[in-house]
């Protein structure tokens, strides 16, 4: 007998817009039919009058949470990282690396390939070595190198097919032809942490690059005479842009200016959130480096890159009510921003990213607030809503 659960009396995002009144209901670990119409009352009906309901999140760029790191090389660790930010909304993850050793780095993606084949994971995203000196950001600098296609080739091969993303700085020697073996393998190719010119941008655009990795973090500002990768990530209908909603990565203005460059189809939110994320303020790993987390603001600690951001602590139910109350985007485009975008760049959006019948009942309960109060995935409850 496959379990029947009716969610009533929300509001609903599909698609097509919000509906009033709306009904969703999940047979198993699919949604079997949305429609309008309440249900309240019935006996397997849950009242959700008030609230909101929205597709779980895809987050395509997290390091870590509740005090755990993927770049641990502990499944166990991974795992709870993984339910730190499944509790908070995400329902598919990419676990994403920091710069390390080629052999480390190849060890970690075995133990999260693993997890990926296990149904955890959504994939990995390999986010240095391949990155420039000038902007290395939280990344230790005396472990970075440029992108040569044997070395890319290596840590794709270590991934057993889980490898979702690649972070590189395409102006680097090989960078190019490391874009090239990317988009060939099927994996994407992301620009971040890079110097480039906005002509060299533009070529590795050419070359296959499809992502702006956490757009303006780790790259030369937009100058009128010499616009840079931001210029040419923004007007590219081919890429998408990530963008770390937590309110210190981005001024509004910023993030409101690359919403009405891109538009709404081309934004994916991330949280590029370390260990702390979901975790007080202390002193955390990443990677081989320790950060200091104060207010909240994760920060390297010591070394020749001390007080540079470290990533984030976002979660990112955080990020949608902040794109909704203080960004006043439509919820509509929180939802592409969430959901639906980062799973069609996974090319996973035939299971997942939006509420439409046959998909996985990956879905977020929020209330009138935009505070979340529920998550289900594949049909299970994480999160059960606790309404009257």
């Amino acid at each position: 007998m496959v379990e029947r659960t009716v969610l009533a009396g929300a509001r609903v995002v599909l698609p097509t817009g919000v509906v009033e009144n709306g009904r969703v209901t999940v047979e198993g670990r699919r949604i079997a039919d949305t429609s309008v119409g309440t249900s309240v009352g019935a006996p397997d009906a849950l009242d959700l009058t008030g609230h909101w309901i929205v597709p779980g999140f895809v987050d395509i760029h997290v390091h870590g949470g509740g005090g755990a790191s993927f770049s641990s090389g502990d499944a166990e660790e991974a795992l709870t990282a993984i339910r730190t930010h499944r509790a908070h909304g995400t329902t598919t993850t990419v676990a994403s690396t920091v710069t390390g050793d080629l052999d480390d780095l190849a060890r970690q993606a075995a133990v999260l390939a693993e997890l990926t084949e296990q149904g955890d994971l959504a994939g990995i995203h390999f986010e240095g070595p391949f990155i420039s000196p000038h902007r290395c950001g939280a990344h230790q600098p005396e472990l970075l190198r440029d992108p040569d296609p044997a070395d890319v080739r290596k840590l794709i091969d270590a991934a057993r097919g889980a490898a979702r993303m690649m972070t590189l700085a395409p102006e680097l020697p090989g960078g190019l032809d490391s874009v090239r073996l990317l988009a060939d393998a099927g994996v994407i190719a992301a620009v971040g942490h890079t110097d480039s010119t906005y002509e060299a941008t533009m070529e590795a655009v050419e070359a296959g690059a499809t992502v702006a990795t956490h757009l303006y973090n780790a790259m030369p500002a937009l100058l009128h005479r010499a616009p840079g990768p931001i210029a040419a990530l923004l007007e590219d209908e081919r890429v998408t842009v990530e963008l770390i909603n937590d309110g210190t990565h981005l001024h509004p203005a910023a993030l409101e200016l690359a919403f009405r460059s891109a538009g709404a189809d081309r934004v994916a939110f991330i949280t590029d959130a370390m260990g702390a994320a979901g975790m007080n303020d202390g002193m955390y790993p990443l990677g081989p480096m320790r950060v200091e987390v104060k207010d909240g603001v994760a920060r390297i600690a010591d070394g020749p890159t001390a007080g540079s951001i470290a990533g984030s602590t976002l979660t990112l139910d955080t990020a949608f009510k902040r794109a909704v109350t203080v960004d006043k985007l439509p919820v509509e485009d929180v939802v592409r921003a969430l959901s639906a975008n980062p799973a069609r760049l996974l090319g996973v959006d035939d299971r997942v990213g939006s509420l439409d019948a046959g998909k996985d009942a990956d879905l977020v309960v929020l209330d009138a607030s935009y505070d979340l109060v529920g998550v289900m995935r594949k049909g299970e409850w994480v999160v059960r809503p606790e309404v009257r």
